[in-house]
């Protein structure tokens, strides 16, 4: 039984890895495609098996080809983290697009929408409050009349 510290540690160093294979490893033209980056990794507890998430940047037909150049090179990087990363069985890859980015830059600028109608909306019109400020008595004055 693994602990989850160690399980931590193999993810770790799982990443570091498979960005270093990313950049400087791996031909295949269709992985170079999209610019890449390994976001997460997640290991089974039993360290059989490992998620990687990757970030790609690029329209929606560069991040299809750049899965497929990925899932194609999915035993090289398994025998790659073999001889890299000393454990007693080779953990199964598997290759997870990362969509989170995406989805957080699309949550923002629904944000950034609602505020500057809020602000359009809650901005004073600058002749009514002239007009108050001439009409309504100053704090000097209310205090003399008491």
């Amino acid at each position: 039984m693994t602990n989850n510290r160690r399980v931590a540690r193999v993810a770790e160093l799982i990443k570091r890895e498979v960005s270093q294979m990313i950049l400087f490893d791996i031909k295949d033209d269709r992985v170079g495609a999209g610019m890449v980056s390994v976001t997460a990794v997640d290991v089974a507890g039993d360290l059989q098996h490992t998620k990687v998430f990757v970030s790609i940047y690029g329209s929606d037909e560069v991040r299809a080809e750049t899965m497929e150049g990925l899932k194609a090179v999915t035993g090289y990087v398994r025998s790659e983290i073999g001889k890299r990363v000393q454990l007693r069985r080779t953990p199964t890859v598997i290759f997870v697009e990362d969509t989170s980015f995406d989805r957080a830059t699309s949550v923002l600028s629904l944000i950034n929408q609602l505020s500057l109608k809020r602000a359009e909306s809650v901005e004073p019109d600058p002749e009514i409050d002239s007009e108050s400020d001439s009409e309504s008595p100053t704090l000097t004055e209310k205090s003399s009349e008491v």
